[in-house]
């Protein structure tokens, strides 16, 4: 064969790499809240994100709550009084949805995702066409934006808030061990850190220091109540009225003692609203 032909191979090789990478990448944002109270001026910056226009609805995804009708209820609350309409895709494992609301939600601008019980959610996204849904939004240019539960599924990694060690459900772990902090696995929406909620006000420091032990490659994020992270182009920016707690183990530092974690290096920064970091 040629060498000009070898070279024309070459390059068309290279390109159609680059092409896929490019494709990859989210065009969307995510917009996560450590839940508690969302004051007017963070709805706001949500929806100016989000490029909303009086024309366009908020898909609301109550799954994680025991109460979907009153989750949608309350979150619909704030989007309504900005002017906006709110759709509620609530559905059970016996009621599923149309196949017109599963392109409904593909198609939102903004799906909110409110609180309630992360395990829940993702059951009922088991089997269903509605996370794959949630992430060709995402990847198309969409806003997706959860708050408490719906904080905790933007991770691939998810925390529970069970632990495997002590099955009595605590607001927060006790003590720093391995094989304790319950993972499963959330959207993926976030791959490259594991996101906790309600931080500073639950103290909940032992808890994701256990995860970036065990998840060294793995930013472990902390938001505190009414405040966020809006996470674009690979930057996270927090905004609200509180910090977000950022854990690092840069040289994958562990080691283990009867059940107890030790690490050694572990970085923590400490950001402000208006402060951003990289992801």
């Amino acid at each position: 064969m040629k060498k000009e032909s070898l070279l024309v191979i070459a390059l068309l090789t290279l390109l159609s790499f680059g092409g896929n990478a490019q494709t990859t990448q989210p065009k969307g944002k995510l917009f996560i809240i450590g839940g508690g109270k969302r004051s007017g001026a963070l709805i706001d910056r949500m929806i100016t994100e989000a490029g909303l226009s009086k024309t366009d609805y908020v898909a609301i995804l109550p799954l994680a709550s025991e109460e979907p009708d009153s989750a949608y209820y309350f979150a619909k609350q704030q989007f309504e009084k900005a002017g906006l309409k709110t759709v509620n895709f609530n559905f059970t494992a016996v009621k599923s949805l149309s196949n017109i609301a599963v392109d409904s939600i593909a198609k939102a601008k903004l799906i909110y995702l409110p609180g309630g019980d992360q395990i829940r959610f993702m059951s009922l996204l088991s089997g269903t066409q509605i996370k794959e849904a949630i992430t060709e939004a995402y990847f198309n240019g969409s806003m997706v934006a959860g708050t408490s539960a719906g904080a905790a599924v933007m991770s691939k990694e998810m925390i529970t808030g069970n632990e495997l060690l002590h099955t009595d459900y605590e607001s927060t772990a006790q003590s720093i061990e391995g094989e304790n902090i319950e993972i499963k696995e959330g959207l993926g929406l976030l791959p490259m850190a594991i996101i906790d909620q309600h931080f500073l006000i639950r103290s909940r420091h032992n808890r994701l220091l256990s995860v970036v032990v065990e998840y060294p490659a793995k930013k472990a994020i902390g938001i505190d109540e009414s405040t966020a992270i809006l996470v674009k182009n690979g930057w996270a920016e927090v905004v609200g009225d509180s910090q977000v707690l950022v854990y690092k183990n840069p040289t994958k530092s562990k080691s283990l003692q009867n059940h107890k974690l030790g690490a050694r290096g572990i970085l923590l920064d400490i950001y402000l609203p208006g402060e951003k970091f990289a992801l």
